[in-house]
């Protein structure tokens, strides 16, 4: 754990809030909604955002693509994951489903990264560029899914040279196994600090 964030070098990095994945309804809240329950994953979202904003930490929105008429088409070899978005739709743009839930929304000097293609928020987005254009050397992984998409892009941000948070009780997976193998096997070789929501409120307070 790290007992301090510089917030003009520090980022948090919320992936994936959409409605398919955080609202009742939505076509993968069915397969969240437990483990979100058990970890209080909206309440813990709208609090790590909110400090954020109050401690003035740069905020930004990683988004994975959104679903169009087209996609996967002719590739050689989508993974599993886009099979299924291909198959269901999923964050299909111009749906509710690929908004963003209504409590995380970008505000005015936020930054809305390029949508990913697969898991990491930096293979081929404008999200590394981004944040070091702004001087981030830290950044706080959030949203979902721990064991894929905020697991990846976490990765790849140690690769990158960045210090990595990942803060276990605001992301959430399909099942407690999966969050167990992306908090206590996997995270712990690649992120620098693992926390809590209420650990990392306190370290920005102080």
């Amino acid at each position: 754990m790290t007992d301090r964030y510089d917030p003009s070098r520090t980022a948090v990095l919320l992936v994936d809030p959409y409605n398919d994945f955080l609202s009742e309804g939505g076509k993968l809240w069915p397969r969240v909604e437990q483990v979100a329950g058990e970890v209080g994953l909206l309440p813990h979202l709208r609090t790590v955002v909110d400090t954020a904003r109050t401690a003035r930490l740069t905020v930004a929105f990683v988004p994975h693509r959104r679903w169009e008429e087209g996609d996967y088409v002719g590739w050689d070899h989508p993974s599993p994951s886009q099979r299924q978005a291909q198959r269901r739709q999923i964050f299909a743009r111009g749906s509710w489903g690929g908004e963003f839930h209504p409590d995380f929304r970008p505000r005015l000097g936020e930054l809305l990264i390029k949508e990913h293609w697969a898991q990491s928020g930096f293979a081929n987005t404008d999200l590394d560029l981004r944040l070091k254009q702004r001087g981030i050397t830290q950044v706080v992984l959030i949203g979902l899914l721990a064991n894929t998409c905020v697991e990846s892009t976490g990765r790849f941000a140690m690769e990158l040279g960045y210090h990595v948070t990942l803060v276990t009780d605001a992301t959430a997976a399909y099942s407690a196994d999966m969050m167990h193998a992306a908090h206590e096997l996997n995270g712990p070789t690649y992120a620098h600090a693992i926390v809590t929501t209420a650990e990392l409120v306190h370290i920005l307070a102080g």
